[in-house]
């Protein structure tokens, strides 16, 4: 039994297009129409941001904590504190704040990407 051409199957092959979600499903809709997706959305960025603070708080006091029993337990040695004070605490406080900045900034971007599907 011969096939007629007109019957013959033909397969197409491409590269894989970008349609976007399903039935135009967006993040961003499920976040203004306030739904249980969109709400976990947004606790996922505020969940990564406060990780994010609770580290810079606890480096916070495990460096800054136990200054104050240091102090007291060196005798007279106002010059060694004000060193540590004025000089020696504030450079690591800065790398601190700018790794926190640079750690919100990626976490909101990343939650920027995947609200806007790209």
């Amino acid at each position: 039994m011969a096939q007629d051409p007109t019957d013959r199957r033909v397969v197409v092959t491409g590269p894989p297009r970008r349609t976007g979600r399903l039935n135009g499903y967006r993040p961003r809709t499920e976040i203004d129409e306030q739904t249980t997706l969109g709400h976990t959305y947004v606790r996922s960025l505020i969940r990564s941001q406060l990780r994010a603070a609770l580290t810079v708080f606890g480096v916070l006091v495990l460096l800054v904590g136990p200054l104050p029993l240091v102090f007291t337990s060196m005798n007279d040695s106002t010059n060694l504190e004000w060193l540590v004070l004025g000089f020696c605490v504030y450079p690591p406080l800065v790398l601190l704040a700018r790794w926190y900045v640079r750690r919100a900034d990626r976490n909101e971007r990343d939650f920027v990407r995947l609200v806007e599907d790209r």
